[in-house]
């Protein structure tokens, strides 16, 4: 039996501490993940670094656009003021628009997110996809860089010295007989088992080595928790916060 691995992950951020009108000087940024399981948000100064806790509610179980919307509402009347939003979408976005939410609900396509959430918090907002914001989180910019996260799908990011390669749905690229994100997914982990999975992945991230020649490869995602293998040279592991912590990234690359 192959003996359980420690798996490094990057160090979380500091505990936050209040938000006050002389500790925080420029905007303060709500960062949100929408998730197959759980929104997310977190509020971020202009450096990148949290100014409060994360705060977490369930992702509705009929997740369409309103419901969706509902519960974002719920998750930022729990943190203090706020001047803009960046928010990451498990999807393909194009202007602040979902084209696509495969783990979430079909009304999502053509869902103008940004223009919706900007009407309802009178606040600016902008809209990536999740892999997208992560990876601004992670980053070094040098070389090429690619992110996955894992959890109830497969997301991915390509970063080229620190530039998004916009539209990358890795997760459902064929691979094996069926897609990346059927085997490393939610699905393939209920499916196949831990073992089977993590085997799985050690030959996905052998793939994605051999097809885009990374620098770094970042694995982020709440089922980074259940790796059991050593990942190997410049392959990290990065905590659950990364995902919000690039939030401030999406108005440093979008002027």
């Amino acid at each position: 039996m192959t003996p359980k691995v420690s798996v490094p992950v990057a160090t979380p951020a500091k505990k936050a501490a209040k938000i006050t009108a002389t500790t925080v000087k420029g905007p303060i940024t709500l960062a949100i993940d929408i998730g197959g399981s759980g929104l997310k948000a977190m509020l971020i100064d202009p450096a990148g670094a949290p100014v409060s806790d994360r705060e977490r509610v369930v992702t509705p179980a009929i997740p369409t656009p309103l419901m969706v919307l509902k519960g974002l509402d719920k998750l930022q009347a729990l943190l203090p003021k706020f001047d803009r939003v960046s928010v990451g979408f498990p999807g393909v976005i194009k202007k602040g628009v979902t084209y696509t939410a495969a783990n979430l609900h079909p009304a999502w396509a053509g869902f103008p997110l940004q223009q919706e959430l900007e009407k309802r918090w009178k606040r600016p907002v902008r809209v990536a996809n999740d892999a997208a914001m992560q990876g601004y989180g992670a980053v070094k910019g040098e070389g090429v860089e690619l992110t996955l996260t894992l959890g109830t799908g497969m997301g991915s990011a390509l970063f080229t010295d620190g530039h998004l390669c916009p539209g990358l749905e890795l997760g459902h690229h064929p691979w094996k007989k069926l897609t990346y994100e059927d085997y490393l997914g939610r699905r393939g982990l209920d499916r196949f088992g831990k073992k089977r999975w993590n085997k799985l992945l050690e030959e996905a991230i052998a793939q994605t080595a051999a097809t885009f020649n990374w620098d770094h490869l970042y694995i982020g995602g709440g089922n980074t928790k259940k790796i059991e293998f050593a990942p190997g040279t410049n392959v990290h592991i990065v905590s659950n916060e990364t995902g919000l912590l690039g939030g401030v990234a999406l108005w440093k690359q979008w002027k």
